[in-house]
């Protein structure tokens, strides 16, 4: 028995030292991770005081001594910063930062404004590495498929319109100046439509190419193929700092009219962001942004929406309103032409049929609902007197007639 009890005191005071080594890592790794955490957020708030304060020489003592061509990026990067009317800039860590030894990979939070353009804080959620060298931590690049930022992409041309912002990376100044006086067309022609109660300023950011465009919006180089403009986080959130971002190649092959088409939709939904919501279906806010785009331009249904006149005209007349399905890229060409074309002219029923103002009271008492279910069908009957089953009806009779 004697040995027995030998036998047990020994494992156990090996599983005793077992556990309190376990501990011991535990604690070791919570120290470093708490530690790295202080250590990166007063990284961040050096980083974030440089930009504001224009010091160039401080911003770059954030960044790791040993990265030579990430340091050289990182000077054009400020350059770029400090060329913008900026009104707050602010980096944090989102979250702990672990330590892997000297080295650690964390979300960042930065949050900044542009002074007379953005009505809030326009945000990003870049993934960073650090490194410690000597005592002190330092910003060693982006983490692998991290999304850029326009300012990190080259050396960045910044233009003021009158009513907008254009930041551009390798294209020529009066390049930009001709979309800056398109997008400046734009913002008067949708407070017409939308009303005046918006920043009624609209900030544009050309890519040097799709490829570039892709590789802003963390998308693969030819996501965007095709596609002109997009406005980021569109319907998704009430984000009060939107951005429209200008796919160089597409944007070039379209003619004047095009061009203006294009940039008064997207600055469309940069005015109704506020009121949009994810009780908003994407018939209503992209068949209003098609409405007030195609106001000014004499263009019919037939030559705004030739896919679908094609559709109609061969006895394919759709029987429900579009899907957000449709509106999406696996709904192939074909399908996502139809959808915008049933969308717009869903809204200019209404402003035919209801008028304008009704139209906009539409879309923001479907946007201030709080879901799907309590927002279509009756805010339908709340503005126009007419449920969505005879909505439906009314607009495919419409579709009939001026597209049959």
């Amino acid at each position: 028995m004697a040995g027995v009890r030998t036998v047990v005191l020994v494992l156990c005071a090996g599983l005793v030292a077992a556990l309190l080594a376990g501990c011991g890592e535990d604690d070791e790794s919570r120290d470093a991770t708490r530690d790295a955490t202080r250590a990166v957020a007063e990284l961040l708030r050096q980083r974030s005081a440089a930009v504001r304060e224009g010091d160039e020489a401080a911003f770059l003592r954030t960044v790791d001594p040993q990265a030579g061509p990430y340091r050289e990026r990182q000077r054009t990067a400020f350059r770029n910063l400090d060329a913008l009317p900026l009104a707050a800039w602010t980096l944090r860590p989102d979250g702990p930062v672990p330590a892997d030894g000297n080295r650690a990979t964390a979300d960042v939070r930065l949050a900044y404004r542009l002074r007379g353009y953005d009505a809030g804080d326009a945000t990003a959620a870049p993934r960073l590495e650090f490194v410690r060298r000597d005592g002190r931590w330092y910003v060693a690049g982006p983490a692998p498929g991290s999304p850029p930022q326009p300012w990190d992409q080259g050396s960045l041309t910044v233009v003021r319109g009158t009513h907008s912002l254009v930041l551009g990376v390798g294209h020529p100044e009066g390049r930009l100046r001709g979309i800056a006086a398109v997008a400046d067309r734009a913002v008067p022609d949708v407070s017409a439509a939308w009303g005046a109660s918006w920043t009624r300023r609209v900030v544009v950011l050309v890519p040097a190419s799709q490829a570039a465009m892709g590789e802003l919006l963390g998308a693969g180089p030819t996501a965007y193929a095709g596609v002109a403009a997009v406005t980021t986080g569109r319907n998704r959130d009430r984000t009060p700092a939107d951005r429209v971002v200008v796919n160089p190649e597409a944007y070039d092959i379209l003619g004047a009219l095009g061009r203006r088409i294009v940039l008064t939709h997207e600055t469309v939904h940069v005015a109704t962001r506020a009121h949009t919501s994810p009780a908003t279906p994407l018939w209503l806010s992209e068949g209003f942004a098609d409405w007030a785009a195609f106001r000014g331009a004499a263009r019919g249904p037939r030559q705004g929406a030739p896919e679908l006149a094609r559709a109609v005209a061969a006895g394919k007349l759709p029987r429900d309103l579009p899907a957000d399905a449709d509106f999406g890229r696996g709904a192939g060409g074909e399908r996502v032409a139809e959808a915008y074309g049933e969308a717009w002219l869903a809204a200019r029923m209404v402003a035919d049929e209801w008028g304008a103002q009704r139209l906009v009271a539409l879309y923001r008492a479907v946007g201030a609902a709080t879901s799907r279910e309590q927002a279509v069908g009756p805010v339908l009957r709340a503005e126009l007197g007419v449920g969505l089953g005879e909505f439906t009806a009314r607009w495919r009779a419409y579709l009939e007639r001026e597209l049959g």
